[in-house]
């Protein structure tokens, strides 16, 4: 998620309903779920780095193609949880499918991206990724740290299962199943220096 400070979570009475009318009106952002709001604060040098690698990737990619890469500023409304996200980046292929007519929000991404924080880390792996879990389109879910060389993802099998894995090494290639793409940590980590680790590597 954008939030890489801190967030102010706090409960609230609104009804989902009510939540999206004044979320539109509000300037600044926030997230729903299970009742609680979720303030979005600002995001990192370093997440907004990985972030924008990313999308220039994966955007150059897709140019012509069925499917997009969108920006954190898209919502995304988990439609069996009654809940309403911010992703770091989110792939659509085929046609947009919204959420009610005000044609704001999203609710069938094919891949879902995070990066993450120590603030957020918990939140993004836990909750989040078994409400993203809920989203029958959803066929991929990429969390990127944004403090060591570590990305990790789910993928949703043809049975229905999901299946984990942790790539660590720079020349490691994260495989980008629904728009057959593959994606070296060294790319994904472009510009970004980390202390070297206890086995030697740095990138």
């Amino acid at each position: 998620m954008e939030t890489h400070e801190p967030a102010l979570k706090y409960e609230t009475s609104l009804w989902p309903s009510e939540f999206i009318n004044w979320e539109r009106s509000s300037v600044a952002k926030h997230e729903y779920a299970d009742g609680k709001i979720i303030a979005m604060a600002g995001a990192s040098i370093v997440h907004n780095r990985i972030l924008s690698n990313v999308i220039i990737e994966v955007g150059n990619l897709l140019k012509n193609k069925p499917c997009n890469i969108y920006p954190s500023d898209l919502r995304v409304y988990v439609k069996s949880r009654e809940s309403y996200f911010y992703p770091d980046a989110t792939i659509i292929c085929g046609d947009i499918e919204y959420a009610d007519e005000e044609k704001d929000t999203i609710r069938n991404p094919s891949v879902i991206f995070e990066i993450l924080s120590p603030s957020t880390e918990e939140y993004d792996t836990g909750k989040k990724l078994f409400f993203y879990m809920q989203i029958e389109s959803l066929q991929q879910y990429i969390m990127v740290n944004s403090t060591s060389l570590l990305v990790r993802s789910v993928k949703r099998q043809a049975d229905g299962a999901w299946r984990f894995q942790e790539l660590e090494q720079a020349d490691e290639k994260l495989l980008i199943e629904p728009i057959s793409f593959g994606m070296s940590l060294a790319d994904i980590y472009e510009g970004i220096s980390f202390p070297k680790s206890s086995s030697g590597l740095r990138k």
